[in-house]
């Protein structure tokens, strides 16, 4: 049996790219003898961590990684985030044991890192889809991560390394769409090894199901996912449903203040099983983002729960659902989302659109599907 070294840099807040990691891991498993490292971004040593910005390079996490492969002798390095504390050092360290390293990119930002203080952002309206930067002039001036000149530079300097060891050919690269793949090859990336392997995502917890008059947007409240436009297209329609908003983000208080007594819930930030008890009693789960979006954790697990998903067709999301699938919308035509929600209030179209989905979905994004794919990548040398 194959060892498989899995290094993940947890994100602050458990988001969908945590719980597919976990769920993937779980899977594998099953299949691989598979072992773990996870970072987590706690400041330990204040040395260590302007070395981390400065460098990109970790040398307390690089020992860590470099212990492990002493011990477990891995067949294969699968990395996934590795923002800030995992580092970029440990790239290195599998290409000097020449190890097989596998990498698997869950969303864009990295691409407009490298680019903070020029104008190669991407979309309209303000926002970057690519990254969610909002703003009129696209330079690290404008502070772009976490409001901070400091900051955005060394994301800026981060961004660069991480994508001169993307564009090494060695390095095995999983996109999990289609639409991601495309992007790659049309923003002139040069690694030739790209592979599109969806996560796998798919609920384990048997939940009952009840008719309710809710839909339900599970998220970051912020901007760049468009939440306020969600509320404010909800709104401008009569309509019985509530709207339950799940999450978190520098949006919430403000908006909690702004809706108070409205025909909107704000449940704050649930764990992923309080989520999906609420998720398979809703009519639908809705999106309003202004991002592309590689492949949204929740989305999937409520189409594999036979709820269906309302969505902006951008990114990749189209790819997990039907052709001609009636419920997505022009991005940023609020309009064209104002006539779905409406759709919304006819129960049982809703329940053949959820079964179709779901049908849809298990047949081409189930385990064999997964397995299959990793092993091609994991056996190619």
């Amino acid at each position: 049996m194959k060892k498989v070294l899995v290094v993940h840099n947890k994100y602050q807040n458990i988001g969908g790219e945590d719980i597919s990691v976990y769920e993937e891991i779980k899977l594998l498993s099953k299949f691989y003898n598979v072992e773990t490292i996870y970072f987590e971004n706690r400041v330990d040593n204040i040395f260590s961590l302007l070395l981390t910005f400065i460098f990109s390079n970790n040398p307390r996490s690089n020992r860590i990684f470099k212990n492990k492969i002493r011990e477990f002798n891995p067949d294969i390095i699968y990395i996934h985030n590795t923002w800030f504390k995992a580092s970029l050092g440990i790239f290195k360290i599998s290409k000097k044991n020449q190890i097989k390293t596998v990498l698997k990119i869950h969303n864009f930002r990295y691409h407009c890192t490298k680019s903070h203080s020029s104008k190669k952002h991407i979309g309209k309206n303000k926002c970057c889809e690519a990254c969610g930067f909002d703003g009129e002039k696209y330079k690290i001036y404008n502070k772009y991560f976490n409001d901070s000149y400091l900051k955005s530079f060394f994301v800026n300097l981060y961004g660069k390394r991480y994508i001169k060891i993307i564009n090494d050919d060695a390095l095995a690269v999983i996109l999990l769409t289609s639409f991601h793949k495309n992007f790659m090859k049309n923003n002139n990336y040069k690694n030739k090894q790209l592979y599109v392997v969806p996560n796998y995502i798919l609920p384990t917890t048997k939940i009952e199901r009840n008719d309710t008059n809710y839909i339900v947007y599970a998220g970051r409240i912020s901007k760049e996912k468009g939440v306020e436009e969600l509320i404010g297209t909800f709104l401008s329609h009569d309509s019985e449903l509530i709207l339950k908003i799940i999450g978190d983000g520098p949006l919430l208080n403000s908006l909690k203040e702004r809706y108070r007594d409205k025909n909107i819930e704000f449940l704050g930030e649930l764990s992923n099983n309080e989520t999906l008890k609420i998720i398979v009693n809703s009519r639908a789960v809705v999106t309003a983002t202004k991002l592309y979006e590689g492949q949204p954790t929740l989305l999937c697990e409520a189409t594999a729960l036979g709820i269906p998903s309302v969505f902006p067709e951008t990114g990749g999301i189209a790819e997990f659902f039907p052709k001609n699938y009636a419920l997505s919308f022009e991005q940023h035509n609020y309009d064209e989302l104002s006539k779905i929600l409406t759709d919304l209030e006819d129960i049982e179209n809703m329940k053949r659109i959820g079964e179709e989905n779901k049908a849809f979905y298990l047949k081409n994004f189930n385990s064999d599907n997964y397995i299959n794919k990793m092993e091609k990548i994991f056996d190619e040398r």
